[in-house]
């Protein structure tokens, strides 16, 4: 799909099964109790145990901090986790760097609280695992909703550790239509998505697949592993971040925050993005970036983490060295 500015055209009914897919994160286990909802903050607040760090409101972000050398910090898309960049995490920590992702609160292993899904509470908990291990001339890397954490990251906390940053299939500017952006998609798309989890969300985690890695394209090779793997990384997901972080990947606006970034930036997105279209997501990124440098992958699917890994491994690579 190319455009997502005409919701009666075909490539609208393909981004309807996807764009949610792409980016955001706000979870939470559905049904919670008020004491599950928040846990009270301990004194291990702020302080990394094992795999786990506390944040200051009680959530439990689960991480992977592997390896030595220069710091790489991955940032996941919606529905997923960290799992989502094993690929990259793995080939990066062979050749000398040290490589850390985290599960986003409300995914994968991390606890689900029943609010703080919102980008500035994201931000906040990445910060806070970036202080806790001590992390410095760091490079950060977004996928999809991910890339909208980076941009707040460093739009709310700075570029002191930051070295380089890197956006991949990102939701970066602004997927809504609004008066100041008039090619995004009307709040109904959205809209949409919500109603489509509250039906059948196991269902739709499946669906989606088909576009997000553009296997409904003729002659395209599906991976039913793959298509798998997606699925048990969205049901991991609570409910409420299934829902509610439509809203936050679809509704919030990163102009700002991407003009802030004066490091050097690498943008990479497929040309055949179903899910976030490139014309209305990486083009006008490295538009408002000022040191960025887009790279697009022609026939490229939303899912270049797994479908052109071997490209996007050596771009990441490449761009850290240079």
């Amino acid at each position: 799909m190319s455009t997502i500015s005409t919701p009666d055209s075909a490539s609208r009914r393909n981004l309807l099964k996807g764009v949610a897919i792409a980016g955001v994160g706000l979870a939470a286990r559905a049904g919670a109790n008020p004491a599950d909802a928040k846990t009270p903050s301990s004194n291990r607040a702020g302080k990394p145990t094992g795999d786990r760090l506390i944040t200051k409101d009680g959530t439990s972000l689960y991480y992977k901090d592997w390896g030595t050398g220069p710091a790489v910090v991955f940032s996941h898309g919606y529905p997923l986790s960290s799992d989502a960049w094993e690929d990259q995490m793995f080939f990066l920590l062979q050749n000398g760097y040290r490589v850390i992702a985290h599960d986003r609160r409300g995914f994968g292993r991390s606890s689900q609280p029943s609010g703080g899904y919102d980008y500035d509470t994201f931000a906040d908990d990445l910060a806070q695992l970036v202080e806790a291990l001590d992390l410095r001339e760091a490079t950060f890397v977004g996928h999809s909703m991910g890339g909208g954490e980076v941009a707040r990251y460093v739009a709310r906390h700075g570029q002191n550790r930051v070295a380089k940053v890197a956006f991949v299939s990102s939701v970066t500017p602004f997927l809504l239509k609004t008066a100041t952006n008039p090619t995004g998609a009307p709040k109904e798309l959205f809209d949409s998505f919500r109603a489509a989890v509250q039906a059948n969300r196991s269902q739709w985690n499946l669906d989606v697949t088909m576009p997000y890695y553009s296997f409904n394209r003729p002659g395209a090779h599906v991976s039913e592993g793959l298509r798998e793997s997606y699925w048990r990384q969205g049901q991991a997901t609570g409910f409420l971040a299934a829902y509610h972080a439509l809203g936050a990947f679809s509704e919030t606006d990163f102009r700002d925050d991407l003009r802030k970034i004066t490091v050097p930036a690498l943008i990479v997105h497929g040309s055949d993005d179903q899910i976030v279209p490139l014309e209305i997501s990486a083009k006008p990124t490295a538009e408002l970036v000022p040191r960025a440098k887009l790279i697009v992958y022609e026939g490229g699917s939303h899912g270049l983490l797994h479908v052109g890994k071997d490209r996007l491994n050596a771009d990441l690579l490449a761009f850290l060295r240079g």
